[in-house]
């Protein structure tokens, strides 16, 4: 996670200056109506990495907290436990010996502050705003689900992302990331809830 997120940063810098080009009305529009609106979503994850030459996945397991005006809390709880926070100005990654380093700042990098939105964008379905960076493609499955094809707009972004496809209904239920070089990832979201619809002061402390 902390590696796709620092990849992730670097892209926003060089691609903060591409232009922005609107994904198809109807395509936004679908999403839209079938994804929910929540502050704070929580959930648990697992997560595979497929690695070009290796026969078995990356394997992780662990929970997550969605709030809309902070930011993501992904706290992976197997095979090492560890948590990565990403708020609107900084990317911190947290050990399980209680140790904390900060791995991008937006203090520092002003435009870092767009990896948050992406990192919304991407766990919420927001067609819109991906469609800054993506070119996006929409699907409409049965039983109001969805699945959304993005591909990379700028060429620098296509050095690092083949694609990117994210599924669901209410809530995006799989993420699938499909990097240059053919490794893939996927998460899938499970136990998923929007109450209760308020940080609790351990989440609001761990968002510090």
């Amino acid at each position: 996670m902390i590696r796709f997120l620092r990849t992730l940063g670097v892209l926003v810098l060089l691609a903060v200056a591409s232009p922005v080009l609107a994904a198809p009305a109807a395509s936004v529009d679908l999403v839209k109506q079938r994804v929910a609106k929540v502050n704070v979503l929580r959930g648990e994850f697992s997560q595979d990495k497929q690695v070009s030459g290796f026969k078995n996945p990356l394997r992780s397991q662990g929970r997550f907290v969605l709030a809309q005006d902070r930011g993501v809390i992904w706290t992976t709880l197997k095979p090492f436990p560890s948590e990565v926070v990403v708020t609107r100005d900084r990317i911190l990654s947290r050990q399980r010996d209680g140790s904390s380093r900060v791995e991008l700042d937006g203090r520092q990098q002003p435009a870092m502050r767009s990896v948050n939105a992406i990192m919304f964008a991407l766990m919420s379905g927001d067609a819109q705003a991906l469609s800054a960076q993506f070119t996006v493609k929409v699907d409409a499955l049965p039983d109001n689900g969805w699945r959304m094809h993005l591909t990379p707009r700028s060429p620098m972004l296509a050095k690092v992302f083949s694609a990117l496809e994210l599924s669901g209904d209410r809530y995006v239920r799989e993420v699938q990331i499909t990097e240059a070089n053919q490794d893939v990832t996927r998460i899938h979201f499970t136990a998923l809830g929007e109450t209760p619809a308020q940080l609790s002061a351990d989440e609001e402390r761990r968002f510090e």
